[in-house]
């Protein structure tokens, strides 16, 4: 069922990134509830799955994770209609909406990933973070440094500062995590890679590795709470 489901999603997807208008999505919107339905069937799978491991997320339902396919484009140069992938976010809190680091999923054509961690920090958020890191790097240090995560997670952060933050030494020895402006994780998979029978335990096997880095940050931005 779950290479079905993924094979539905992405030839669904593939169609629409050809035929990405209105006219288009409107004639075949069957098919885009099929594979609407067939996300929702693995995104609902893998939070009962990850509860197992991480009972934050026990009460999400999959509409709380999914996000939209429609895209705002009101202020952006790229006007087409749709997105051109599948996407959901299970993390306590909120599922899609939380602040909290969680487990990403990203159904695209050509571009499958898995994802975690911290993305879009305001300054507050960051500056908790960065007294975070700063008070217990060496935690830090034994989370992204266990061969589980290094086997499976690569770090990634879109942003960094070119200059230490104010407020901390130029010598701390973790200065390059105080510079970073998100603190996300990234396991990219090829097509066949997500719609193989053993995915879902894949899959698993990341989120688990990722969940220690998950813990680390929220601990640092619910600590207060």
């Amino acid at each position: 069922m779950w290479t079905d489901n993924v094979n539905m999603i992405l030839e669904f997807l593939r169609e629409l990134r050809k035929n990405n208008n209105r006219v288009y999505f409107n004639e075949n919107k069957g098919s885009y509830l099929a594979a609407k339905g067939a996300f929702e069937e693995l995104v609902g799978g893998l939070i009962d799955d990850v509860v197992a491991f991480d009972d934050g997320v026990k009460y999400l339902s999959p509409q709380d994770c999914i996000f939209r396919i429609y895209r705002d484009v009101r202020f952006s140069p790229n006007k087409q209609p749709y997105k051109t992938h599948f996407g959901a976010y299970i993390a306590p809190k909120g599922g899609r909406k939380s602040v909290l680091g969680g487990y990403y999923i990203h159904l695209e054509p050509d571009n499958c990933l898995l994802g975690g961690g911290i993305y879009c920090t305001d300054s507050p958020m960051l500056k908790k973070f960065r007294q975070g890191i700063f008070d217990n790097y060496g935690d830090l240090m034994s989370i992204v440094n266990a061969p589980d995560f290094k086997k499976n997670l690569k770090i990634v952060s879109s942003e960094s500062l070119k200059k230490v933050p104010a407020g901390f030494p130029k010598d701390f020895e973790g200065v390059e995590w105080l510079k970073y402006k998100n603190y996300q994780l990234w396991h990219p998979m090829s097509d066949d890679e997500m719609a193989n029978p053993q995915a879902r335990e894949r899959l698993l096997d990341v989120f688990k590795a990722m969940k220690p880095f998950n813990d680390f940050f929220n601990s640092i931005l619910t600590e207060d709470l």
